[in-house]
């Protein structure tokens, strides 16, 4: 009993689990009722975290790169964030984002204040940007949730928006030490501020309180003065071809988790609140009383939903404790002497003879040249009366009487589409006995539609019970 509890519990909890941190009553017969309201106090983790890092920017795409420049080297700057995070699901965040940096580019870095030879400037850029980033935690998406596996790594995207502020500086060759001048200034909160950035970070959870991230992100400034090379049409702007001065810059930093709990949503196993349920249940035993109102009649259904609580010893019922009657013709299965033809309660749920014997009871031989009977507007053979019909067989093939197989209608439809169902039923009768081993020589297919009903009273067929309307639908047998 306690296994099938645990079963239905996590069934029924994983859905709402996934998505909810709230601590709910532990009474496993609370049901909804129960659930407490999803508050500050109520929450089973933290959901804010500040960050920050340090790290390298890199122009790739510019008129003056910092990877293999004239010289064949890499000049590297330096950049910082700090960052607020707010986890709205535990795989979904946002985080408002402050950077601040500078990029070096071109022939030489600025920093050694050296002559520059050739044709080429060089050039650096200090930058500060603002941006609303979206936190995607990949892990939480696709990993495999289990109260096991400790999981320390988790794999993040980001992609946002914001305005980027920043001042390049430009210095020319020459033969003698140029000073580097403000090439372009762009003030932050403006149209053309306007810049994105995407990327990945790789983070490592040190504690409960800490994480260490590796992140690479790759910055669009959507500006082509960004380098320094020069502002519209002069200077070296023209040395490449493009829209946006466009960087990486990649980073390493730390994440410190805020708030009372000991568990961050962004590292909240989906299916933690079940193992907590199934924790208590396992040290809570739990008796199940079952049937407090008993079960009179040992039907097998207790008296709390049982429909009919005075059914016959030994009778089989339905699921809800009443007495079967497959035929439904008054009298349950357990008292009716023939279980699938329908027939009055007087005589024991059997049909009457066709001659209405003194006994009134249908033989065995009657049974069978009675026939079988068909659901409404249908010509199918139901399974149920295969056993009728393979009865035939034997009393065909063992009589020296040839015999017609006469298939009929109730009273609903029009007696042209009466008369052409009559004969099909008739017919597929026929091929069903010949094609299992029915002497072919014997039998005659005969379509009547409605004309000789077993119940002529039946007319039209609203006036009779539903037995007497399926009991006209029918196949039977006459000797010839």
């Amino acid at each position: 009993m306690k296994q099938n509890l645990l079963s239905l519990l996590a069934v029924g909890l994983l859905l709402p689990m996934s998505l909810a941190g709230q601590e709910k009553s532990t009474d496993a017969n609370s049901g909804s009722q129960n659930v407490s309201p999803f508050t500050q106090s109520s929450k089973r983790f933290n959901d804010w975290s500040v960050s920050i890092g340090a790290g390298v920017p890199l122009i790739q795409s510019a008129d003056m790169t910092s990877i293999k420049n004239g010289n064949g080297k890499n000049l590297f700057g330096y950049s910082a964030y700090i960052s607020v995070d707010k986890a709205i699901t535990h795989a979904f965040g946002l985080n408002l984002q402050y950077d601040r940096g500078e990029t070096r580019q071109g022939q030489a870095n600025t920093k050694d204040h050296v002559v520059i030879t050739g044709n080429h400037p060089a050039g650096r850029t200090q930058y500060n940007a603002i941006s609303i980033l979206g936190d995607l935690n990949f892990s939480n998406l696709l990993r495999r949730v289990d109260n096991k596996s400790p999981f320390r790594w988790a794999l993040h995207g980001y992609a946002g928006i914001g305005t980027l502020a920043y001042k390049s500086y430009r210095q020319d060759p020459g033969p003698v030490y140029n000073s580097q001048v403000l090439n372009n200034e762009i003030k932050p909160f403006k149209l053309n501020s306007l810049f994105g950035q995407a990327g990945a970070g790789l983070k490592f959870k040190v504690n409960n309180r800490i994480d260490l991230e590796g992140r690479v992100m790759y910055v669009v400034t959507g500006d082509d003065e960004f380098d320094g090379a020069g502002v519209g049409q002069t200077g070296y702007n023209l040395t490449e071809d493009q829209i946006s001065d466009n960087f990486f810059n990649t980073t390493l930093g730390l994440t410190f988790k805020l708030g009372k709990h000991e568990s961050h949503l962004m590292w909240h196993d989906p299916l933690q609140e079940i193992y907590y349920k199934l924790d208590v249940l396992n040290d809570k035993t739990q008796d199940l009383e079952v049937c407090k109102k008993g079960d009179v009649d040992n039907d097998g259904v207790c008296d709390d939903w049982d429909r009919q609580l005075d059914t016959p010893a030994g009778a089989r019922v339905d699921g809800a404790g009443v007495a079967l009657d497959v035929d439904l013709d008054g009298v349950i299965d357990l008292y009716d002497k023939c279980v699938t033809v329908p027939g009055p309660v007087e005589n024991n749920g059997c049909p009457l003879t066709m001659n209405n014997s003194s006994t009134g009871v249908v033989t065995d031989d009657s049974t069978i040249m009675k026939g079988i009977e068909f659901d409404l507007n249908s010509d199918r053979i139901l399974p149920s009366n295969t056993p009728i019909l393979n009865n035939a067989i034997n009393y065909i093939n063992s009589s020296n009487n040839n015999f017609k197989v006469i298939g009929g209608t109730d009273t609903r439809g029009t007696e042209q589409y009466n008369q052409g169902l009559s004969e099909r039923r008739a017919n597929n009768v026929k091929s069903y006995l010949i094609q299992n081993g029915a002497d072919k020589a014997k039998l005659e297919a005969l379509g009547k539609g409605e004309t000789n009903l077993l119940y002529p009273e039946c007319e039209p067929a609203e006036k009779c019970p539903e037995w007497k309307n399926r009991a006209n639908r029918r196949v039977y047998f006459e000797a010839k």
